[in-house]
């Protein structure tokens, strides 16, 4: 019954906010003309379709709000205005209550902030679909922000994955080709990182992760700033951290007046997300303009700065070799490599030909390279290849959906920073340095000094169990029998041997008797 009232109130909202008339406007079709003009009939929408559509999001809640979020980024795939607009989700939701964050705070830490800071800003500084940060200053005078939960987020979000739920098993059993993209998993995949996101010690560790693996004895520290975690003041409701100064990655014109150099910028952003993804195994899944910032500090001007944790993505050695050799494949316009790592993974059938997949891959990337990132849509790329997928029954991976937003979200920033920039052509050194330390005399190294410490231990101890499990006596009479059956065996493959030896020396014999007689 929850999960009804939940349909019935979205498509409530829907209708209160005029989204039928939003997505008919859309729809270049004769019937779907007339369907608008009788909607809008009596009742033109007066307020713009980009407000209209974030208003409806923002009263669905912390799901839509999401999905307005990463709409927000991609430019080229929704009209200038109504991206705009959505863009205000990334940082401008309307707030909670100051008083009822102070009173979460005093529930999770034991004392007002007041008491716990020496100067707390009541008014919040970003307010996002699952929290909201007040800037505060410690006692000890460190600057720091403070992220509250938004009360009674855990309901909200149970009820629309409960309704997700539902949709993708009635999409699952009515359409027998959605059961390939696997709705029902990606909507659980999509539950667990929700829930992750609302446990706020749980992001700090993401936090924390994140600014080791970008540490300064990384050697990638000129990367990306990750702000410290203060766990002292960290709880599942409550999470502070360093403040950081920088400016948000989407104001260009302000990055331009810091002496930020913008292809640079944008140059370093790709090279961090495929950092994060191979290198680490371990990225920033919420990459979208609202969690990035760029510092314009002297001493760290242009810099990446890292906000918002509560969104991670992770991957098996298994899963990053085979995405990269997957990119490396079609950076070099390798189709039939393509091809063949779909059918090795499992992804399409094992009696799929390789010369169909390839030419449909073909046909897809080819029209794509050699043109700068400003008339390249991913988007379009992964829309054509999912269509040209059906004919090939390939499954989506719900463990990769998190990596495929994340690399779209990429894409649009990208997009946003430097036009010019050739996807391409930043990725495809890296990818092939990653590689080479992969597969090369590097990497065997590097494997074998992971191993190293667990071989110190194992290798004395070698001598004693190989000795131990020969002379266990519950093992001898296997062993016994085992050699019994070999002897046997060998004893009869002597006979046979014997008695083809004394056939073949029969018949040469009678042969050179004939060739006497004649």
């Amino acid at each position: 019954m929850l999960t009804l009232f939940r349909f019935v109130r979205i498509v409530f909202i829907a209708l209160r906010y005029r989204l039928d008339e939003l997505v008919l406007s859309s729809i270049k079709h004769p019937i779907a003309h007339c369907l608008l003009r009788i909607v809008r009939f009596g009742r033109p929408p007066r307020v713009p379709r980009g407000v209209r559509l974030r208003l409806a999001l923002e009263s669905l809640g912390p799901i839509f709000v999401k999905f307005g979020q990463v709409l927000s980024t991609r430019r080229d795939l929704i009209p200038l205005d109504v991206a705009t607009e959505l863009a205000l989700l990334q940082d401008r939701v309307p707030p909670f209550p100051s008083d009822k964050a102070a009173a979460c705070i005093e529930a999770a830490l034991g004392s007002s902030p007041h008491q716990l800071f020496r100067h707390f800003e009541v008014d919040p500084v970003a307010s996002a679909s699952i929290a909201q940060v007040h800037f505060a200053v410690m006692h000890d005078g460190r600057e720091v922000a403070v992220k509250v939960l938004r009360p009674g987020m855990l309901g909200i979000i149970e009820k629309d994955l409960a309704l997700m739920r539902v949709l993708a098993s009635v999409v699952e059993r009515l359409a027998p080709d959605s059961r390939r993209l696997k709705p029902r998993e990606v909507v659980a995949e999509f539950n667990k990182y929700l829930h992750d996101e609302l446990d706020l010690v749980r992001e700090a560790a993401n936090c924390s992760q994140l600014r080791r693996n970008f540490g300064p004895d990384t050697g990638r520290a000129h990367l990306l700033m990750v702000p410290e975690v203060v766990w002292e003041l960290t709880t599942t409701t409550v999470f502070t951290m360093e403040r950081m100064h920088g400016i948000p990655v989407s104001h260009i014109d302000r990055l331009r007046a810091a002496g930020v150099n913008i292809g640079e910028l944008a140059r370093m952003g790709v090279e961090i997300f495929f950092t994060q993804v191979f290198a680490d195994g371990f990225f920033h899944a919420d990459m979208h303009p609202g969690n990035i910032y760029v510092s314009d500090s002297p001493d760290t001007l242009g810099r990446y700065i890292a906000l918002d944790f509560g969104i991670v993505g992770s991957l098996s050695e298994h899963d990053k070799n085979y995405l990269a050799q997957n990119f490396l494949a079609f950076f070099r316009r390798d189709y039939r490599r393509v091809a063949q790592l779909h059918i090795e993974s499992g992804w399409v059938p094992a009696g799929t030909r390789e010369e169909e997949l390839e030419g449909a891959v073909r046909a897809v990337c080819e029209p794509y390279f050699d043109r700068p990132l400003a008339e390249i849509s991913l988007g379009q790329v992964l829309l054509r290849l999912f269509q040209t997928s059906r004919r090939f029954n390939v499954e989506i991976q719900p463990q990769l959906v998190l990596l495929q937003k994340t690399l779209l979200n990429v894409e649009g920033m990208g997009r946003e920073l430097d036009p010019a920039l050739d996807l391409w052509k930043t990725a495809k050194p890296f990818l092939e340095k990653w590689m080479r330390e992969r597969v090369g005399l590097a990497g065997l190294r590097q494997r074998l000094d992971k191993e190293a410490a667990q071989w110190v231990q194992i290798l004395p101890e070698l001598p004693r169990l190989v000795h131990g499990n020969l002379s266990r006596p519950d093992s001898l009479p296997q062993i016994k029998q085992e050699i019994d059956q070999l002897r046997r065996a060998q004893e009869h493959t002597n006979r046979l041997l014997m008695v083809f030896a004394a056939t073949v020396a029969v018949a040469v014999g009678v042969a050179i008797w004939a060739l006497a007689g004649q």
